[in-house]
């Protein structure tokens, strides 16, 4: 509450794997919003949907050997590949909305945006020989 103004603001984050759900969860928010504003005439609501961190799926399906090279250049650091759904919130997310279809290639990093964040040095080695090798397959398609 804006002490000044009299104004709340309240901001909610919501992501999911599907965009029609996502879309459901955002009718959710400003239906409850609007049921509750709708309480109290004094009371106003702005809502405003700001799209980020799409979620990078539809970016890739359509180039399927982009995964099929990241999954060769990781094997041949003899690593298996373990394909993990997220909802976005990377760069690779938007880089892939800006036509750039960038998957997430792992970077050695556990236990992300948590107080026990951690990366080790041999992970992270892995990750960037990884890299380069990614860019040999890559240029020698």
């Amino acid at each position: 509450m804006n002490a000044r103004t009299g104004h709340a603001e309240i901001r909610a984050i919501v992501r999911d794997f599907e965009d029609g759900l996502l879309e459901r969860h955002i009718d959710v928010l400003r239906r409850t919003a609007e049921e509750i504003v709708a309480g109290e005439p004094r009371a106003e609501l702005e809502i405003e949907v700001r799209r980020q961190y799409p979620n990078m799926r539809r970016y890739l399906e359509p180039h399927p050997e982009i995964m099929r090279l990241a999954e060769r250049a990781i094997r041949a650091e003899g690593i298996e590949p373990r394909r993990t759904p997220i909802r976005g919130g990377t760069d690779g997310s938007r880089l892939s909305e800006m036509g750039l279809p960038t998957p997430n290639i792992f970077t050695g990093g556990h236990e992300y945006h948590s107080r026990r964040e951690w990366a080790s040095v041999q992970d992270m080695a892995a990750a960037a020989a990884t890299i380069v090798r990614l860019a040999e397959v890559w240029a020698d398609r």
